[in-house]
């Protein structure tokens, strides 16, 4: 069968779906890749086909407004759905209702209409049998319903967005019938009905959803389908090098990621990198801490027993590692939890508390707040880590957890029998 992807230009994004489409691909479908024009040399240095359309744009917009909006603007009484996952008292009509107005005009118009029209060209001339589209890329379910291919979303973190979508038809349906109007939905289906449908609820959540995360850290909609698959660590081209190739260090090994985000979109990290180098110096460890050259460039000193990189594939430096402390951003929590490594989380953004929450709840990780990530209170839950043993089993029970799921290619018989089920005869 054919296989269109669709994913706007973010780097953390586009590697999360490259596994599945790669088991795809091997599995003997043919598989495209779609996005911005700009985003085409990405898609090809993964070894997938890439599909340029629309005109290019900042992934930056969506991820700084997001990141902003669900727990502080939660806090500030702004509009916006998704912060009811962290807050379902807070699910009120009206506030779901502008929310999701906002999120139309500030998030979906601008980041999908300049794709729209060329994703619909391409899918209506190529003829996919499944689309498969991230949530912020609303573009391939609009094509999806333009040319009668089954589709499905695919999921790079918390499902705030099918959980969200929930709890608002659920307030929707307990209002009078002349006020039950629904800003995503009304928009949604007006390119429906140009292309010659009806909006139809799956061009909000697909007519399935792809989730890479296990149920230990993962919040659902009750309402809808999921197949859950394996999170597959894919970092883009890769070295091993040679001080990685002894996979017990002669100290345990702690690493300190805070991501591509923090830099690529933010304004740097959330911590203070000198801080926590320094408060780990006198520990009996190795620390391997991916810092960016911008931070790199902010710091002092480098304590003996620091290794600092700009950076490390993550899913060879966790496997060697006794602990790691991170940002609690989705790939990252994700790698560490495959390898039953115990985690030390500071969320910031978006997501990210959920997650945090979620891995202290599997008993695999201690949660630092991001306010409270001093060095002191840092080295304090490292020590923790390396010296308390229900640690190290919690990690090994989620490890087990995810290993149970199917892998990204058993998961592609399942995906062809729903194609064929979901799939419109008149195409």
């Amino acid at each position: 069968m054919r296989v269109l992807f669709t994913v706007n230009p973010g780097t953390s994004i586009f590697q999360s779906m490259v596994p599945l489409a790669w088991a795809l691909r091997t599995a003997g479908h043919e598989v495209r890749f779609a996005s911005r024009p700009a985003f085409a040399d990405e898609i090809t240095r993964a070894g997938l086909t890439a599909v340029p359309v629309g005109r290019d744009f900042d992934l930056g917009r969506i991820l700084e407004w997001t990141g902003q909006d669900m727990y502080e603007a939660a806090r500030a009484d702004l509009p916006s759905p998704w912060d009811v996952v962290g807050a379902p008292e807070r699910a009120t009509w009206e506030g779901m209702r502008d929310g999701y107005a906002r999120i139309v005009e500030e998030v979906e118009k601008p980041e999908n209409f300049p794709i729209i029209a060329g994703l619909v060209a391409f899918a209506r001339s190529w003829r996919p049998d499944l689309v498969i589209w991230e949530p912020f890329s609303a573009a391939g379910a609009i094509a999806a319903k333009a040319c009668g291919a089954a589709h499905a979303r695919v999921l790079w973190g918390i499902d705030v967005f099918g959980v969200a979508r929930e709890h608002f038809l659920r307030l929707r349906a307990e209002q009078p019938a002349a006020q039950r109007s629904d800003p995503l939905g009304e928009w949604l289906g007006g390119y429906a009905r140009k292309y010659g449908g009806e909006f139809t609820e799956d061009m909000v959540t697909g007519h399935f959803t792809i989730d890479q995360f296990p149920h230990s850290l993962q919040c659902g909609a009750a309402g809808l389908h999921y197949e859950r698959t394996q999170y597959i660590p894919y970092n883009g081209p890769a070295i091993t090098p040679r001080w990685l190739w002894q996979q017990t260090p002669d100290r345990p090994r702690v690493a300190l990621t805070m991501g591509l985000t923090a830099t690529d979109i933010f304004d740097g990290y959330t911590i203070n990198t000198q801080d926590v180098l320094d408060s780990l110096a006198d520990l009996d460890v190795e620390v391997v801490a991916t810092v960016a050259d911008t931070e790199k460039a902010k710091l002092a000193r480098v304590p003996d027993n620091a290794r600092l990189l700009p950076f490390v594939p993550l899913h060879v430096l966790v496997p060697t590692c006794a602990a790691v402390i991170h940002h609690a951003g989705p790939g990252t929590l994700a790698t560490v939890a495959r390898y039953g490594v115990p985690q030390v989380a500071i969320p910031y953004s978006f997501d990210e508390p959920l997650f945090a929450e979620k891995l202290v709840a599997a008993g695999a990780g201690i949660r630092v707040p991001n306010g409270e990530a001093t060095g002191r209170t840092i080295r304090a839950q490292v020590q923790r880590l390396l010296e308390e043993d229900r640690w190290a089993r919690g990690a090994a029970a989620l490890r087990d957890e995810i290993e149970a799921l199917p892998t990204p290619a058993g998961l592609v018989p399942r995906l062809e029998e729903l194609t064929v089920k979901h799939r419109s005869g008149q195409r």
